[in-house]
C-alpha cells in the first residue's frame, strides 16, 4: 500500500502545483469526464491483456489503471486511507458469499 500512498501524494502535489506539461495536471484541467474516460479505457485494456494471457502486458495495464483511479480519487477527495478502511472491514467479514441468479439458457 506504500506505493499507492506515495503515488497518491505525488498526484496531489501535481494537482496543487499545476505543473506545466504534466499529464496529471492535464487530466485535472480536463475534469472528471476525461478522468473517468481514462479509467474506463485502462480497465478495458486490463481485461484484454488478461484475456490474451499476457501477464507482462496485464501488469503494465494494471499500473495504468491504478494511476488513473488514484487521479479520480484525488479529484473526488477520496484518500487511500478511505479505501484501506473499507478493505479492512471487508476482510473481517465471514460468510459473505453472494448468491447469484442462475439463468436457464435453454428457455
Amino acid at each position: 500500500m506504500d506505493y499507492i500512498k506515495n503515488e497518491y501524494l505525488t498526484i496531489l502535489d501535481r494537482k496543487e502545483k499545476n505543473q506545466q506539461g504534466s499529464y496529471t495536471c492535464y487530466l485535472f484541467d480536463k475534469g472528471i469526464d476525461k478522468i473517468l474516460k481514462k479509467v474506463g479505457e485502462e480497465c478495458s485494456e486490463v481485461i484484454i491483456a488478461a484475456k490474451n494471457g499476457d501477464n507482462k502486458e496485464t501488469v503494465y495495464e494494471i499500473t495504468d489503471l491504478i494511476y488513473h483511479i488514484l487521479v479520480m480519487m484525488a479529484n473526488q477527495g477520496i484518500t487511500p486511507e478511505d479505501v484501506e478502511a473499507v478493505l479492512t472491514e471487508k476482510a473481517q467479514k465471514e460468510g459473505n458469499l453472494k448468491e447469484f441468479h442462475i439463468v436457464d439458457k435453454n428457455t
